[in-house]
């Protein structure tokens, strides 16, 4: 059971390792983390009695 947790750790700090990796090198790579961007506008009513 020891093994198993080992290994399981082992492939999750891996795993981790890549997710960063391909957080900086996506974007060379042709990826686009940018969120799409547009203005939003919202009509507010103050209630200032």
């Amino acid at each position: 059971m020891l093994r198993i947790l080992k290994w399981l750790l082992f492939l999750a700090f891996l795993a981790g390792i890549a997710l960063v990796a391909y957080a900086y090198v996506g974007p060379w790579l042709g990826a686009d983390f940018a969120p799409p961007q547009q203005e939003i506008r919202t009509p507010v009513v103050l209630d200032a009695d």
